[in-house]
């Protein structure tokens, strides 16, 4: 597939900048592409990449002036511009038929919509209920009395035990294991025994949670994932937790159980959350941040433990001059001697 300059600035509604019928066969990152193939600079802190890259297309920003590869598009926005070009050139997605396979194991009270899509070696457990339309790749285990609804994709091998409930459009992510026993134990005589885990998890629509994430059922109640959340690779999430509309949990962060975030809350990566928290709505956490207590009216944290982000960068300062402070003070011990 291949398309003129003056075909991608239709697409995008941009501007030219040099010959309308440069052909462009592919899109790359400003590092990666070669004069066939389109690129994007919306950056300053990229200008530099920009000067250097091979590319033989670029879009860029409405107002830039500088002429640096042979086929500029002005647009609003070059990010959401290249986005779309790059879907053009894409392969199509890849199908999957409404079929069962032939090796899958489905209870014979298992519900089923229309349109579902079931591949090799799932196994669907009693009373488990699949809405129209949901695709489950191979090597999947569905638990009994799960209801899974409409829409949703399943990727291979992911385990989704007991009672568990799933709404609509959920997409699941390879590895991810939903419903096993929350981390309960307690200590009599010297030796820790097992608390029951008895409740369930509750994932809303239009949920998006990354490879191999865990997610806990309840201790009783339920662990809830609340409409729109997304969550990315290698998360863990305790029992009985509730996260909040909207939210999003950046890789490898790690949620205590009970805790309860708040909606549009945004979670870095590597960020540790203790036990019992709350944090409220439109709070943003950066990376690696230690989470010790509730995070009250929004707005940035940072640090470990993690303070207001204004408090957080005034301790970093405070450190940096320590050596500083450390010289003055010894020049002062030894002029008082």
């Amino acid at each position: 597939m291949e398309f003129t300059l003056e075909e991608l600035a239709a697409m995008s509604g941009g501007k030219i900048d040099g010959d309308p019928s440069l052909t462009i066969t592919g899109a790359a990152s400003l590092a990666e592409a070669n004069r066939s193939e389109v690129t994007f600079y919306g950056n300053p802190r990229y200008l530099a990449a920009f000067r250097t890259t091979g590319a033989g297309a670029a879009f860029v920003p409405e107002g830039f002036t500088e002429q640096i590869v042979p086929g500029q598009i002005r647009v609003a926005n070059p990010s959401k511009a290249f986005e779309q070009v790059v879907l053009r050139f894409a392969p199509a997605p890849i199908e999957f038929p409404a079929e069962i396979h032939p090796t899958a194991v489905i209870a014979e009270d298992v519900s089923l919509g229309e349109k579902v899509a079931i591949g090799a070696h799932v196994v669907i457990e009693p009373r488990a209920s699949i809405g129209d339309g949901t695709r489950i790749g191979a090597g999947c285990y569905i638990g009994h009395e799960t209801t899974i609804g409409a829409g949703c994709t399943i990727s291979p091998n992911v385990t989704i035990r007991e009672r568990i409930k799933i709404g609509d459009r959920v997409i699941l992510h390879g590895g991810i294991v939903i419903g096993t026993d929350g981390f309960g134990f307690e200590e009599i005589a010297g030796i820790r025994k097992k608390v029951p885990q008895i409740g369930i998890v509750q994932i809303d629509n239009d949920v998006e949670i990354g490879a191999n994430t865990t997610v806990d059922r309840a201790r009783f109640g339920r662990t809830w994932i609340q409409e729109g959340v997304k969550i990315d690779n290698l998360v863990q999430i305790a029992h009985n937790v509730v996260i909040g509309k909207h939210t999003v949990i950046c890789a490898q962060c790690g949620i205590a159980g009970s805790v309860r975030i708040g909606a549009r809350v945004i979670l870095a990566g590597q960020v540790g959350v203790a036990g019992h928290l709350e944090i409220d709505d439109d709070t943003r956490i950066g990376a690696q941040c230690g989470v010790a207590k509730s995070l009250r009216g929004g707005g940035g944290w940072w640090g470990y433990p993690a303070v207001p982000i204004a408090q957080a960068k005034e301790q970093m300062v405070w450190v940096r001059r320590l050596g500083k402070l450390f010289q003055r003070v010894k020049a002062l011990e030894e002029k008082a001697r």
